[in-house]
């Protein structure tokens, strides 16, 4: 396993050099050099993630689904001490830690010191709505989908947060959890407990299945939504969250 031998060394050396990357095309331009390759990457998800000031939109009432008025009541209430350490220990232990050093498994062994600050750190942000920047600090590490990786749609970001951030979003997913079945419809198969996104893949092979054997005309038309998430316009999503009857807090 991980024992210090030379077997153990080997596959570090080699998991290490199919995962370097000494080139990249980014914007049809082929980047070499480290540093340079870094600075590219920076520019290319600033660009990416950059958002323009327009005008908000104006969303009709009736075309979503409202929670109801316990369940609007029970999202805006404080997360109690025992809730929030159900959220720890609900964390994964051994996932890399980010710049402070510490992984969940450290908050775990030592929440009979540390715990009530932890705490109070959690609380802070539902009760004043602002993050400390050291917690707010993210790493971001870019391994390739596949050996050979070439481009940037080939490098898969993820993001390695601190332990606070961590706890502060297992919360926030515990309280959507609860309303989201109401919200979402039985359209969506997708991103909701209990729905898996293969239901439309089958869907779809049975609709042309069917047409087929009606001999009936159709179009197939299949969109990309590569990066969809990076597009999102959050003004936007506000103005959602405020039609499904989600208060300011």
């Amino acid at each position: 396993m991980d024992k210090n031998t030379r077997y153990f060394h080997n596959i570090a050396s080699v998991r290490r050099r199919s995962n370097q990357v000494d080139a990249l095309v980014i914007n049809e331009i082929l980047v070499r050099n480290q540093v340079r390759i870094k600075i590219a990457i920076r520019d290319f998800n600033k660009s990416l993630y950059h958002q323009e000031v327009l005008p908000l939109i104006g969303f009709q009432d009736g075309l979503v689904n409202r929670i109801p008025d316990e369940e609007v009541a029970k999202s805006e209430r404080m997360s109690s001490v025992d809730e929030i350490k159900d959220a720890v220990w609900d964390c994964e232990s051994s996932k890399v830690p980010c710049c402070d050093g510490y992984n969940m498994n450290f908050i775990k062994k030592c929440w009979r010191d540390i715990g009530s600050d932890f705490t109070i750190a959690v609380m802070d942000f539902f009760q004043f709505a602002t993050l400390p920047r050291d917690s707010n600090v993210t790493w971001v590490a870019l391994p390739p989908k596949f050996v050979g990786a070439k481009e940037i749609k080939d490098i898969r970001p993820i993001n390695m947060v601190g332990c606070v951030y961590k706890v502060i979003s297992k919360v926030l997913i515990r309280i959507m959890r609860r309303v989201m079945p109401g919200l979402v419809r039985e359209t969506q198969s997708a991103f909701v407990k209990g729905r898996k996104i293969h239901d439309k893949a089958l869907i779809a092979c049975e609709t042309v299945q069917w047409l087929k054997m009606k001999k009936k005309s159709l179009a197939i038309v299949n969109l990309d939504f590569q990066k969809a998430y990076d597009k999102v316009r959050w003004s936007f999503v506000d103005i959602i969250l405020q039609k499904m009857r989600f208060g300011q807090k």
